[in-house]
């Protein structure tokens, strides 16, 4: 008689099922906290559910919105700093729907990792949690996917998606003119895109991510270069609903340069003046170690100006002082012009 052979796990392959359940009891309560009117169910089952009538809307139209950190999560998994790049995350969604005019209803991310490590992946998950609640947006569900053999040991990667809504006929960008205002609100730092760029630029420096900040001697390089995307929603939101809104820009990949054509109408373009506000220092080392000109720094990167906001001349009095008041530093960018959908710069930012 031939003896059986040993069987082998699941988790002996390397996928811990115990370990994927122990993780959504602790995130439960961060979770929770994100509960917002209009959610049905919680974290566990097979879809969440989401009731657009509970929530307030009556002829809503969904916006829907998908995106990752980037490679900004090789400095988070090298200093084992992961608390923020959940924030993150969900700015780089949520920042976007508000661009829409829409508001952001819910969120789910798909966190993807070799080998589940139980603490690294909460600490991940609470900051998801912590920006949806900043959002007004509720955390109703994700997917953590144990893969061994596709990511080295302590590697992760992120994606998040999610939808907000709008009341139809209330959709940005409408009705753009020539002579409306460009009003900038500042970033917190580089965000979320261009890492490549800022990794390579830091190997070339010499200086590693425990070192000072060269700009901050307080904090390390590396807890510098992780600050967190802004969330602008709900300052946004509010100005949308005191009115003289016309369009926004989150001002990501492309920089300036690239993203504020993304809500001008055939015929218009915007004139920008760099000297309407500083260069942050963080954007000052690059420079000045990368060896980048003004239009490189202002097509890859923020330079300090995270969100603009296109408004009707006679708001600007009403919408600077709300806006500062939520919270934000705004300058007056420049306006909208006759043109062919391109930004043209005056002043010197660099």
């Amino acid at each position: 008689m031939t003896e059986p052979k040993n069987g082998i796990t699941y988790a002996e392959a390397g996928v811990d099922i115990d370990a994927g359940n122990a993780l959504v009891e602790r995130i439960k309560p961060a979770a929770k906290s994100t509960q917002r009117s209009g959610v049905m169910s919680g974290l566990g089952g097979f879809g969440g559910l989401f009731d657009l009538k509970a929530a307030g809307f009556t002829d809503p139209v969904l916006v829907a919105a998908t995106d990752g950190v980037g490679t900004k999560l090789r400095i988070a998994i090298d200093t084992g700093n992961v608390d923020g790049v959940g924030i993150d995350l969900v700015a780089m969604c949520v920042n976007d729907l508000v661009c829409q005019g829409a508001e952001p209803l819910f969120f789910l991310d798909y966190f993807a990792t070799g080998k589940l490590e139980l603490d690294q992946a909460a600490r991940i998950i609470e900051g998801i949690a912590k920006g949806c609640k900043a959002s007004g947006c509720a955390l109703i569900g994700g997917e953590t996917a144990e893969m061994p053999g596709m990511y080295p040991a302590g590697d992760f990667d992120l994606a998040g998606f999610s939808v907000g809504a709008m009341e139809r006929g209330t959709e940005l960008p409408a009705g753009i003119a020539e002579g409306q205002v460009l009003l900038g609100l500042a970033s917190d730092g580089v965000h979320s895109n261009g890492f490549s760029l800022v990794r390579k630029i830091v190997e070339l420096s010499g200086l590693g991510w425990d070192d000072a900040c060269p700009w901050d001697a307080d904090t390390t390089l590396g807890a510098a270069l992780l600050t967190p995307t802004r969330l602008y929603v709900t300052s946004v939101l509010e100005a949308i609903r005191a009115g003289g809104v016309r369009g926004l820009a989150h001002i990501t990949g492309g920089g300036l340069t690239e993203n504020l054509p993304r809500v001008l109408p055939q015929g218009l373009g915007c004139a920008v003046n760099l000297d309407a506000w500083t260069l942050p220092p963080v954007f000052r080392w690059l420079v000045d170690n990368g060896g980048m000109d003004q239009a490189e720094l202002l097509k890859t990167f923020n330079a300090g100006i995270g969100m603009v906001i296109v408004v009707d001349a006679d708001a600007v009095d009403t919408l600077v002082p709300l806006l500062q008041a939520a919270g934000e530093t705004v300058c007056t960018l420049g306006q909208v012009v006759a043109g062919a959908g391109e930004v043209t710069y005056s002043g010197t930012l660099v």
